[in-house]
């Protein structure tokens, strides 16, 4: 690294650009994996974000310290495997299409013929992927984008109910009761996930304000 002296300009984002440059013409993350094919495997899928928004503060912050942990196990002797993906199901996809198409109920999808409806929403799962890439990319994280995976893939959820089917032959899963507020999608009638439920809920905080005297006798 050159010398930084005091009074110098210096652009911190200029250097990480010219850090970035090199990482690609000298296939940094590419070369790292090379060099450790024959270790222990560390086997690492991104959390997938939805793949109908760009990216935020949040997804920077989860994204730093996810490469950190995988950073870290390729600098202790792993060969780690960092899969990019794309969560495709749920509401923000539907809420997507339901807005284009104008459709304001089940009835409206069953008359366009749910592979259609389905197939709309396929269309749209792709859109922010060169964004996300580049935001990612110049975070300075190391992740295979080539190589993703996407929620709606045939052999991810197939994989997903085997995993569970094995959970269930080892009496690893069990029927319980919870108590909750449930809401449905209007489109399908369907549950909406308890995590979105949370995010609509109304909360009333009370702020503290302390009053003190200042020297001229003003009060604050």
């Amino acid at each position: 690294m050159e010398e930084v002296c005091e009074g110098k300009d210096f652009s911190f984002p200029k250097y990480e650009e010219k850090i970035l440059k090199l990482w690609s013409e000298i296939k940094a993350f590419e070369t790292q994996l090379a060099r450790t094919q024959n270790m222990p495997e560390y086997i690492f899928y991104d959390g997938p974000p939805f793949a109908t928004g760009l990216p935020h503060y949040g997804h920077i912050l989860a994204g730093t310290i996810k490469d950190i942990v995988t950073r870290f196990q390729a600098m202790t002797g792993h060969h780690v495997t960092r899969r990019f993906g794309w969560d495709c199901h749920g509401l923000p996809v539907e809420n997507e299409i339901d807005k284009k198409l104008g459709i304001k109920r089940r009835d409206d999808v069953l008359k366009m013929g749910i592979g259609k409806y389905n197939e709309e929403c396929r269309s749209i799962v792709t859109r922010y992927v060169e964004e996300w890439e580049k935001i990612v990319t110049r975070t300075g994280r190391w992740i295979d984008f080539n190589n993703g995976y996407k929620t709606m893939d045939l052999n991810f959820m197939e994989t997903v109910w085997w995993v569970f089917s094995q959970l269930y032959q080892k009496n690893l899963v069990y029927k319980g009761f919870k108590v909750s507020c449930i809401l449905f999608s209007g489109t399908f009638q369907d549950i909406i996930g308890l995590n979105k439920v949370g995010l609509m809920l109304e909360l009333r905080e009370y702020g503290v304000c302390i009053y003190s005297n200042l020297v001229a006798g003003k009060c604050i």
